[in-house]
């Protein structure tokens, strides 16, 4: 997902069609049973669902004076999922982001659009649009993170919100007790208009992605994973990422080459009556031959850490979970920048009902740094 110091971007669809056609639907079929799933027969059915978050943030002097902490409503993100199967091995995902970006974009976009081929547990084919192979971060999403905001890490090429449209394998295996699991694709990358494109690859080169994740302890199985189980699974993981494209920086005259690495892990253990604990941290480097880089892509390294500990004991109908979050952003070319926050979940029901307070600051090498104050909801059925 793109590097964003607070908060958390072919066609856009308007929220007007979106409504219309959800209605349509939702006339035309028979009550959805509970769980938000229609069932059409023993091998066809359809689900929908629906995600928010979002929040109040005060960021030091970016008041209109300049001299004042400001005071924004935002709105991080709402979603409509929809989901569905039409052959005991073929799915289907059409998913939805609306996102105040602060520019005034009130469009709803369309976020995942795939069409899943899930043969066996160890070979599944998916095409589309959707996240690519990637790190542990992007393929938790913000709904699934431990923390409320992203760390300032991430800068692999994307098309919006760390999506991109192309092709995977996928699946997962066992060897002994512990799983390995493979993601494995070719996507649009730095060109067709996406957020890193500079008009360097003429030639449409492809970039290739893969993933390899090996789970230790309890496994994780699908595309997808958490940050954080909140004591319903004991994570041990280690992954590794590898993306590559040719001519994909630069400038039509003098292409450059991208390749970007990282390697992320995540421990999380249920202690019982002595709560969860969990660390997470990864490590990335984005290499572009010192060549013109855009939009979501930036050239060098960066990393993260972060804990937190989900006391066991509830107050009233949730759990407390605080956190802390380190992360750094050393660019070739450009100012370094160390951001810290800590933060108090207020975890009502895992990651779909949950509180949020965060304060942090955001310190750029060679200008002024910032302290940031938010609160967030997040919702999801």
């Amino acid at each position: 997902m793109p590097i964003n110091s607070l908060v958390p971007t072919k066609k856009p669809i308007t929220s007007s069609v979106m409504v219309c056609a959800f209605s349509g639907l939702m006339l035309a079929a028979p009550p959805l049973q509970a769980g938000g799933t229609l069932k059409i027969d023993d091998n066809k059915w359809i689900s929908v669902g629906t995600g928010l978050r979002t929040s109040i943030n005060a960021v030091e002097d970016a008041a209109p004076s300049g001299a004042d902490y400001s005071k924004d409503f935002q709105l991080n993100s709402m979603r409509l999922y929809v989901n569905g199967q039409i052959h005991k091995n073929i799915k289907f995902t059409f998913n939805t982001e609306r996102q105040d970006n602060g520019a005034g974009d009130e469009d709803i976009r369309t976020l995942d659009v795939i069409a899943q081929f899930e043969f066996t547990p160890t070979f599944n084919l998916w095409a589309g649009r959707f996240l690519p192979p990637t790190d542990r971060l992007n393929l938790d999403g913000p709904y699934y993170l431990l923390s409320w905001n992203f760390p300032l890490v991430q800068a692999y090429p994307t098309l919006w919100v760390g999506r991109d449209d192309g092709i995977a394998v996928w699946g997962d295996t066992s060897v002994g007790a512990t799983q390995l699991k493979y993601q494995v694709g070719a996507f649009q990358g730095c060109a067709d208009g996406n957020t890193c494109d500079t008009g360097a690859n003429k030639d449409d080169n492809l970039l290739y992605a893969g993933r390899f994740t090996l789970n230790f302890w309890d496994a994780e199985p699908g595309y997808y994973n958490s940050s954080t189980y909140y004591g319903a699974k004991d994570i041990l993981s280690l992954g590794l990422v590898i993306q590559s494209q040719k001519d994909a920086v630069g400038t039509a005259a003098n292409p450059a080459d991208f390749f970007g690495w990282n390697v992320d892990g995540l421990m999380e253990k249920n202690l019982g009556e002595a709560g969860v604990v969990s660390v997470e941290g990864a490590y990335y480097d984005f290499d572009a031959d010192d060549a013109l880089v855009t939009g979501s892509l930036v050239a060098g390294t960066s990393y993260f850490v972060q804990g937190g500990y989900l006391f066991p004991t509830p107050v009233g109908p949730g759990k407390f979970q605080p956190y802390v979050q380190i992360s750094k952003l050393d660019p070739d070319n450009g100012a370094e920048t160390d951001k810290w926050e800590a933060g108090l979940n207020y975890i009502i029901d895992g990651h779909n009902a949950r509180l949020s307070a965060v304060f942090g600051n955001v310190d750029p090498d060679g200008a002024q740094d910032g302290n940031f104050f938010s609160v967030g909801v997040q919702l999801q059925i």
